[in-house]
Formats: C-alpha cells, sequence, structure tokens
C-alpha cells in the first residue's frame, strides 16, 4: 500500500491489489498511515494458482482495476 501511496503523491495514478483475505488488513493499514488508495480484491488464494489460473484472476480483475484507475 505504501508503493501506490508514493506513487499517487508523485502524480501516478495506482490502485492497490489485494486477496479478499486482506479486506480488514488493507483498511486498519490505510488508517493506520493515513493514506486513501483506490483498491480492489481478488478471490484467494493466490500462491497456488497456475500461469493460466494467474491469467483468467487479472481478467476477471480488469474492468474493476480500470474502473479504479479511472474515478
Amino acid at each position: 500500500m505504501h508503493d501506490i501511496s508514493n506513487l499517487e503523491k508523485d502524480g501516478l495514478p495506482g490502485v492497490f491489489v489485494a486477496s479478499l483475505p486482506f479486506i480488514d488488513a488493507a483498511e486498519t493499514q490505510s488508517k493506520a498511515v493515513g493514506i486513501n488508495v483506490s483498491r480492489i480484491f481478488v478471490d484467494h488464494p493466490i500462491q497456488d494458482r497456475t500461469d493460466v489460473e494467474m491469467i483468467e484472476l487479472a481478467d476477471s480483475a480488469f474492468d474493476d482495476l480500470v474502473k479504479a484507475l479511472t474515478q
């Protein structure tokens, strides 16, 4: 989340992407650090997915990512 915040401060749009179990942690960190960046959440788990499954996951999140970037 810090990286996205730094990009935003430099005038570059960014979106924080994490998997669903980290929604609460992302909210807590956002409040603690005092940043409010766009974010989307994808299905979990990530680490055991094949390349094909990761492409499918990315494709399924693409529209939400573009929407978050353009708001």
